[in-house]
């Protein structure tokens, strides 16, 4: 695997995991567009922990301050106040619906959801679901108020991320959105929910990185993952601060349309 392809592949996986813009879709085009050959498994595995790793340092206060809660101590000036002492059960239970759905669809998801066609169907049909829901959301106000309910329900929305082009980020910022949350909050519990399902999909895949062995590739893909999914958590943050998610829409719906052309075309 050539160097330029792992760093390509790698920045590519940071961004769009965590962008609402699905990184299985991109990463099912990708190679298709350029005519790669597949990477393999264990590189697949070795993107994931770069991802889970940008999560990790982008939220290490509030991974911290969420163990406190569930262990009940308090500091000052911490942000402690923001978490209940359940939000780690939730975050936990709102895992299982898409640790299920990977588990139940996953063989699937590797043959017949891999067409560019069902890719480029999702990309812009879910696309549509995040301008709706990112419009009947400019009023909401709460932040990072996560229940019983709402943790639930983002979960299941999660467990659609198993299809390529519906952006695991992107249906559950959706889905926050829709639940009353506003558009930061939305981001941030859908970051957070992303290291559990990370965490345990790299551990379940992780014997193929360990009988292939961590070469340059798998190396430099961990690294550049890493990076690039750190600087799209701090981006996107920062941007839905200010602006809006419909502008994601159109990326998705632009790439849709292009892989559908580009079907046609060959």
């Amino acid at each position: 695997m050539e160097i330029l392809q792992s760093i390509v592949l790698a920045i590519v996986q940071g961004l769009t995991e965590f962008l609402p813009i699905s990184s299985s879709g991109h990463l099912v085009v990708l190679p298709w567009i350029f005519k790669w050959k597949d990477p393999g498994l264990s590189f697949d595995v070795a993107l994931h922990f770069g991802t889970l790793l940008a999560v990790l340092l982008y939220f290490r206060k509030d991974i911290i301050d969420i163990f406190r809660a569930l262990l009940r101590f308090k500091q000052t000036g911490s942000s402690t106040n923001q978490y209940s002492k359940n939000f780690f059960w939730i975050l936990l239970a709102a895992t299982v619906p898409g640790a299920l759905a990977g588990f139940l669809l996953e063989p699937y998801a590797e043959e017949l959801f891999r067409h560019p066609l069902l890719v480029a169907g999702n990309l812009i049909l879910l696309g549509l679901v995040l301008y709706i829901a990112d419009y009947y959301a400019q009023k909401n106000k709460e932040k990072f108020q996560i229940n019983w309910k709402r943790g639930i329900l983002i979960g299941l929305a999660q467990g659609l991320a198993i299809l390529p082009g519906v952006s695991r980020s992107g249906a559950t910022i959706t889905a926050g959105l829709f639940l009353g949350l506003d558009r930061v909050s939305s981001a941030r519990f859908s970051f957070l929910l992303s290291a559990p399902i990370i965490f345990g999909a790299s551990i379940l895949k992780s014997r193929d990185l360990v009988e292939k062995g961590l070469g340059l590739p798998e190396l430099v893909g961990i690294i550049t993952a890493a990076l690039s999914g750190y600087l799209a958590i701090a981006g996107l943050i920062k941007f839905v601060e200010r602006a809006s998610y419909r502008i994601f829409f159109w990326y998705r719906l632009g790439l849709g349309l292009l892989i559908i052309f580009l079907w046609l075309a060959r």
